[in-house]
């Protein structure tokens, strides 16, 4: 095979596609022995070794071109062989190792079908940089997607960043590039060199980049996500075995940068923050921990939501192995991990996933389609086979290789409608002339199905802040398959009413009755959220109206609310101390208010109470989606701003009772119906002295009699305190509460 001019100056100015074609070693006929080329500009003198059989010709390679490139022949053999290429560099110095072109590609014929139908759920299993032995050699083989690039290379320290030393093969109608570098391992930086199809040249990193250097700086490390030897074991065989409709769920919500920043304002690392959190969540009685995005982002103030690494954990706080340590002691502690997920947007960085290859490869064309308006991001073509699966492969990557318990999937909303957030003019509607985005809805449900069947007892979480129907049921029955849902409007609805002066509260009662008429449409999650204190929104604290003594009443009085009602429950971090100021990245959780006073210290004992209550009383979680676990005694006393219900178990075996009263004034003697006879056990009251409230009650046990009321048979006079929430059990159930 002779090597023509033009083939020459395509290897010296790296435009091949093929470039395992020209340089390796090539049979050159019968009788014509073989040939050897190597692009080598570091080398003065280079030499073939044979590697398995010593029979095999040794011979040194000619300097063809003065940038680098090498060609020698031999006649002593008529195939190819396996070869080391011993190079004397000008420095003085001697390497040797394989070629690089002398390998086959790492991935086969099937794996690049299934990958171009879209079914591959396991792509981070071939593409990216996967650690690969090859003939008994150690190296990394480097897998991309780019259909419309011209050319394609792996540049980084260890070739001089020289996108001519590592041009990689185009494996025909795939789109998919590959080459193996044989002893590249851990740790090597990289990045892709692409000339696009325009002939434009640009550095991109990996879309299945597992670790990347620390931001600002952005290269690719070669990492290997397997190696953690995971220790949780049980926790994972009762995940899989239990229903999490039918469990406890409290959700600690947690930007990881801005729980507890040091003195000097750095924040613990994964490793670190295991020995800090952890108890703070067992001492609090949270049974999860939910982290704001932890895919790579390079934008801090984002806050994690405009991903740049879909597949590696932030470096901010450490390595992939320290993440994975962090939630397998978490697990072995009995805290479940959900993790914020964004496959609705990603943002423009042209270094990143934006025209990857030239063309808007994961994005649209049309920024109609492909653009949001409101972030100045993109949105992904979910109408695009190998777009959907990226993105799919990508939920299961995170389930498996970091044992995530629950993923909460960020802006559903912005997914399921094609004019979000849109004017007339600035949408395109789907093939029927209609507004839903009909390539993301079935991305939805493909996720659901793969991510509930693939990993039985882990939960799915929609932040879906419309009233598209059947959010949470089965994509068979026509829904989108989460497992939950955010309940956005009994949030809104909620936190308007209490920001409310009590003397209007009785105008808006109904705003906290209002979520029972839709409650049993979905499988709520009750979120007081991080969108909730930024922007100006103020600190749940700071929402409360009147002086510090009603501040405080409200702000427990709506915790209180929150734990009582059907649903799981989410606190953003800070809520739980009655936090002053509102959420800022930059600095931590305002830890130093627990020194200030009894009220701090009090909301943080209430949600330390409420928690032990709620996880111990399956009256509280067991039928938070049956029709029989919740009814209202009595929410039309408008006027004095008071409302009573039952928590219950579906059997009505276990029961709470639960009243608020939500205006400044005590209320002795005020009866409300009760469905049983006898005593009644005070559980919990918001206005406990221990809370920093006054300490009104009703002596801690009530006797209902036969004067039925609120359509039960039986009622009891109940002193309500100013601004609280009380809760009571029949005194049966005491002989085994704990």
């Amino acid at each position: 095979m002779i090597l023509s001019g033009e083939e020459l100056e395509q290897i010296i100015s790296a435009r091949v596609s093929a470039p395992h074609r020209l340089l390796g070693m090539h049979p050159l006929g019968k009788d014509k022995g073989v040939v050897v080329r190597a692009f080598l500009p570091q080398a003065r003198a280079v030499r073939v070794k044979p590697v398995h059989d010593k029979s095999r010709p040794s011979f040194a390679l000619e300097k063809i071109h003065p940038d680098g490139l090498f060609e020698g022949v031999s006649k002593q053999a008529s195939d190819v062989y396996a070869y080391d290429l011993c190079i004397t560099h000008y420095d003085g110095t001697e390497s040797i190792g394989r070629d690089t072109y002398s390998f086959l590609p790492t991935v086969s014929e099937d794996e690049l079908y299934y990958f171009s139908e879209g079914t591959d759920r396991v792509l981070y299993r071939k593409l990216g940089a996967q650690l690969r032995v090859v003939d008994g050699v150690e190296g990394t083989g480097f897998c991309l997607w780019a259909p419309n690039a011209r050319r394609v290379s792996v540049v980084g320290p260890f070739n001089d960043w020289d996108g001519r030393r590592h041009m990689m093969r185009s494996l025909g109608n795939s789109g998919v590039w590959e080459i193996f570098i044989p002893g590249l391992r851990i740790g090597a930086l990289y990045k892709y060199e692409l000339v696009s199809c325009h002939g434009d040249l640009s550095l991109k990193t990996d879309p299945f980049g597992f670790f990347f250097e620390t931001p600002p700086k952005n290269a690719s490390i070669v990492w290997d996500t397997e190696r953690f030897q995971w220790t949780d074991d049980e926790w994972m065989e009762k995940r899989g075995s239990s229903s999490p409709h039918r469990q406890p769920i409290s959700i600690y919500e947690i930007h990881l940068g801005s729980w507890r920043k040091s003195g000097v304002g750095e924040s613990p690392g994964y490793r670190e923050l295991a020995s800090q959190l952890i108890p703070y969540l067992k001492t609090h009685g949270f049974t999860h921990v939910e982290f704001l995005p932890l895919a790579e982002h390079a934008y801090y103030p984002s806050w994690g939501y405009q991903v740049t690494g879909f597949y590696a954990p932030t470096s901010r706080y450490g390595t992939p192995e320290d993440l994975q340590y962090l939630i397998n002691e978490l697990h072995r502690h009995d805290i479940g991990v959900i993790l914020d997920w964004v496959p609705a947007h990603f943002p423009r960085d042209s270094w990143a996933l934006s025209r990857f290859d030239g063309t808007c490869l994961y994005e649209h064309e049309d920024p109609r389609l492909g653009a949001h308006m409101d972030w100045g991001t993109l949105v992904f073509n979910f109408g695009r086979r190998e777009v959907s699966n990226f993105l799919l492969a990508n939920a299961l990557y995170w389930l498996e290789r970091f044992h995530i318990d629950g993923l909460r999937v960020d802006a559903v909303a912005s997914m399921l409608y094609l004019d979000y957030s849109r004017k007339e003019g600035e949408w395109l509607p789907n093939q029927f002339g209609g507004r839903e985005n009909l390539e993301a809805i079935q991305f939805i449900r493909d996720f659901n199905h793969a991510a509930h069947t693939s990993f039985p007892g882990i939960m799915t979480i929609a932040e879906e802040s419309t009233a598209w129907p059947m959010v949470s049921r089965p994509p068979e029955h026509g829904g989108l398959g989460f497992s939950f849902k955010w309940n956005m409007g009994w949030m809104n609805d909620t936190l308007r009413y209490f920001a409310k002066d009590s003397i209007y509260r009785k105008f808006h009662q109904g705003e906290l009755t209002f979520a029972m008429v839709y409650h049993h449409g979905e499988n709520f999650i009750l979120p007081l959220s991080h969108d909730e204190v930024v922007h100006g929104k103020r600190s749940l604290l700071g929402k409360m109206p009147g002086d510090d003594w009603q501040r405080f009443a409200n702000l427990r009085a709506l915790l209180a609310y929150q734990w009582f009602f059907p649903g799981k429950k989410l606190l953003f971090m800070g809520g739980e101390i009655g936090q002053s100021s509102e959420w800022n990245e930059n600095s931590s959780v305002e830890w130093w208010l627990l020194n200030e006073g009894p009220y701090h210290k009090g909301t943080q004992q209430l949600v330390r109470e409420l928690n032990n209550l709620y996880r111990h009383e399956r009256a509280l979680f067991e039928s938070d989606y049956d029709n029989e676990g919740f009814y209202w005694l009595d929410c039309s006393d408008s006027e004095s701003s008071v409302l009573s219900f039952i928590r219950q178990t579906a059997d009505g075996q276990r029961k709470v009772c639960v009243i608020l009263n939500l205006t400044p004034v005590q209320r002795p003697g005020y009866r409300i119906g009760l469905p049983e006879p006898g005593k009644w056990m005070e559980v919990f009251n918001s206005d406990w002295d221990r809370f920093g409230g006054a300490g009104q009650t009703s002596g801690g046990v009530i006797i209902s009699d036969e004067n039925p009321m609120h359509g039960q048979d039986y009622s009891a006079p109940f002193t309500l305190p100013a601004l609280s929430v009380i809760a009571f059990i029949p005194e049966r159930m005491t002989a085994n509460w704990n």
